[in-house]
């Protein structure tokens, strides 16, 4: 499938997880790929063989975006690598979970940091670019624990509803300019995260979701894939839920 052919696309913390499938879907639809890691090179490499294997260019950036000046430098390197950037996949995330009244000002602010202003750094420092080929796509990755909270984890559900708030903003602002700007909110998603969870907690999990099994990290991939592409030229400002139905 060549849903992609001739775009190029620059994915954050690609290295892992959603990330990881969402360069290599992307390779596998056509796009030149370049995606950042913070620290592991030796993963990075790995992707960039896998996803390489399609035919494609791909190119891994060690870059920490939610520092503005480091988001500034990977904009600039990545125009110089592929010229043109139609799609932005503002993927990297940290969890730092803990009841409030144990929360640390240290934890809420590190997620914030890295959740939801490493967005804000990126898109700005891109916003020029795209403003210029008067075309691109934004998506934004939030969560279902931004739309509907979670015990445990108020730093990250802020963050994350944070997100929600922002590519709403960005869509109004900048869709005259043929840029579209989308959330993807992910429920239960099988990745090397989840993995590390008490089987009990994920058969639990999974009771609660009307299709009774944990999502793939390939179907958000497949799902940030069509809001990057042709298809969804019309669809800009909104929040698409994968998370087979549990917050139905």
């Amino acid at each position: 499938m060549q849903l992609l052919k001739g775009k190029n696309a620059l994915i954050t913390g690609g290295s892992k997880g959603i990330g990881k499938a969402i360069v290599k879907r992307f390779a596998e639809y056509g796009a030149n790929v370049g995606f950042t890691f913070l620290s592991s090179p030796e993963g990075a490499k790995e992707v960039e063989k896998e996803a390489g294997s399609f035919g494609t260019k791909i190119k891994s950036y060690q870059s920490d975006a939610s520092d503005f000046d480091s988001a500034q430098a990977l904009i600039e390197h990545y125009s110089s690598d592929f010229g043109s950037l139609d799609i932005i996949i503002n993927n990297a995330g940290i969890t730092k979970d803990n009841l409030l009244m144990r929360m640390s000002e240290e934890e809420f602010d590190k997620v914030i940091k890295v959740n939801l202003n490493s967005i804000f750094n990126l898109t700005k420092a891109a916003t020029k670019t795209l403003m210029k080929q008067r075309s691109g796509s934004i998506v934004n990755m939030s969560s279902v624990v931004g739309v509907r909270g979670n015990a445990g984890q108020a730093n990250y559900a802020a963050s994350k509803a944070g997100i929600i708030g922002f590519t709403k903003s960005v869509a109004l602002e900048l869709g005259s300019r043929n840029i579209r700007a989308n959330v993807i909110a992910p429920g239960f998603i099988e990745t090397e995260m989840t993995g590390k969870l008490d089987e009990k907690v994920v058969d639990e999990w999974k009771k609660s979701i009307p299709l009774k099994r944990a999502g793939s990290s390939e179907e958000v991939a497949d799902l940030a894939a069509f809001l990057g592409s042709d298809l969804s030229q019309y669809i800009t400002g909104q929040v698409v839920e994968i998370n087979g139905g549990m917050n139905t």
